[in-house]
């Protein structure tokens, strides 16, 4: 029996697995190429001031889920952080940033009491802090 070839064919080239693992590295690469960090050691030269740049100064106010809040190292209920905080501020540039720290289970106007009452003392640069 004698086999015969046909050579002027041309033979079909499948490249859809070429594809999909090309497509599967990419997305590794997505992945991965946010979460790594370089590091280097660089010896920077000495400058002609050795004058440290000023850290800006900020504000935290944190309330609990028993509408307690706590600024600085002061305990205060809800009714009277309205007045503590205008005394307190006035010891602050209006220019300072202010942090809200608020539990997740508080009623929303409570959290934006709070807030209300920071920008009516003066502060421009008011941000509430979320988990994520």
């Amino acid at each position: 029996m004698k086999t015969h070839y046909n050579w002027d064919e041309t033979p079909d080239l499948n490249i859809t697995p070429l594809v999909d693992i090309m497509l599967v590295l990419l997305a590794i690469l997505m992945v991965t190429a946010p979460v790594i960090v370089y590091q280097e050691e660089i010896a920077l030269p000495q400058g002609s001031k050795s004058a440290k740049m000023q850290e800006d100064s900020k504000i935290e106010i944190r309330m609990d889920l028993k509408r307690n809040i706590y600024l600085k190292d002061d305990i205060l209920t809800f009714d009277s952080f309205p007045d503590a905080f205008i005394m307190f501020a006035n010891a602050y540039d209006k220019n300072t940033q202010v942090y809200i720290r608020a539990d997740k289970n508080l009623k929303y106007d409570d959290v934006i009491y709070v807030l209300k009452i920071a920008k009516q003392t003066g502060f421009t640069r008011v941000s509430l802090v979320t988990d994520g």
